[in-house]
């Protein structure tokens, strides 16, 4: 997906058409390893995937974190219920900081 217009998906907004056939060419052939007898791939060996999570959902983090380690990235969830967003400091600060990391 080095082929989009954006550097990070926050969303859909400000996504070109192409962006977004992009995602779902690169999805179906991705579904296509859920036939494999090893369902991972090295697509993001050495690339840590945060997760940012607003609400409490156990199937959405833990798809997400699964799907993430399918794609043999390190994972990161982060709750906003128990971040220091919770304390005050700004989204931006808290990204920044991991990012340091």
């Amino acid at each position: 997906m080095s082929d989009l217009s954006i550097k990070h998906l926050l969303g859909i907004r400000g996504m070109t058409r192409d962006d977004i056939e992009t995602i779902f060419s690169t999805a179906a052939e991705f579904k296509e390893v859920l036939n494999r007898p090893i369902k991972k791939v090295p697509s993001l060996r050495d690339t840590t995937v945060a997760n940012l999570f607003f609400e409490n959902s156990t199937r959405t983090r833990t798809s997400f974190e699964l799907a993430g380690k399918k794609l043999s990235a390190d994972t990161l969830n982060i709750s906003v219920g128990t971040s220091s967003i919770k304390k005050g400091e700004t989204l931006i600060d808290t990204a920044m900081t991991l990012n340091a990391m």
